[in-house]
């Protein structure tokens, strides 16, 4: 038995369903870009998504990149600020985080130079996300003791000195490899230098660290 639709004439137009609107957070980052691209200003909606997956990530490097300032909330929000107000330029939207890692550092470095003062780098008690094993700052230990404890800080003491001792550089590409994990062709992006300029940069600074914390790495 076929079933009737019932049609209304009487305005002379026909009304169908609309059609139905996938929420944000089942979209893609890729999509959610596209939608904050599509009008006049970013879609509100999936401007917050965005918000939402990627603010950790702000956060997390801002926090590495200047571990002793108070205000990088107020930093973090200035990054949002500037995604919000520039999204529209992204061409290839897969790539927004690495986009949005790009503003971050630069605003980063936009402070570095407005306050005439080396900030510190990164925190040397985070975890190191490495996978290609060029370098370890970690000391195996399970339970050390007062020594073991003393010499550790000791040397995290010195790592950090050594690092604060980089040229600013060099201290972005470790973090952005070490910490961030990224790999060689996204930092190049990022920092809009040659594959080759990002491997020498992040070879010598390994080089100068190692040479000035060798003591420490024999014992």
């Amino acid at each position: 038995m076929s079933q009737s639709i019932s049609v209304s004439w009487s305005s002379g137009e026909v009304s169908f369903p609309q059609a139905i609107v996938e929420p944000v957070e089942k979209l893609s980052n890729y999509d959610l870009v596209l939608r904050c691209q599509t009008e006049h200003r970013p879609d509100r909606l999936a401007f917050a998504e965005l918000l939402r997956r990627y603010q950790s990530h702000v956060d997390k490097i801002l926090y590495h990149l200047a571990p002793d300032w108070q205000d990088r909330a107020d930093l973090a929000q200035e990054v949002w600020i500037r995604v919000y107000r520039n999204i529209k330029r992204v061409n290839e939207p897969v790539k927004f985080r690495g986009w949005l890692t790009r503003i971050a550092t630069n605003l980063f470095y936009d402070e570095l130079r407005k306050r005439k003062r080396v900030a510190q780098p990164l925190s040397l008690d985070a975890p190191r996300m490495m996978d290609d094993g060029e370098m370890d700052w970690e000391i195996a230990a399970d339970e050390p003791g007062p020594v073991e404890d003393l010499s550790t800080r000791e040397f995290y003491e010195q790592l950090h000195i050594a690092i604060a001792d980089l040229p600013e550089v060099f201290r972005t590409t470790i973090v952005l490899r070490e910490i961030e994990g990224m790999a060689y062709e996204e930092i190049a992006e990022i920092t809009n230098v040659s594959l080759g300029t990002v491997k020498s940069r992040i070879a010598r600074a390994r080089q100068r660290l190692q040479s000035q914390l060798q003591n420490y790495l024999d014992s």
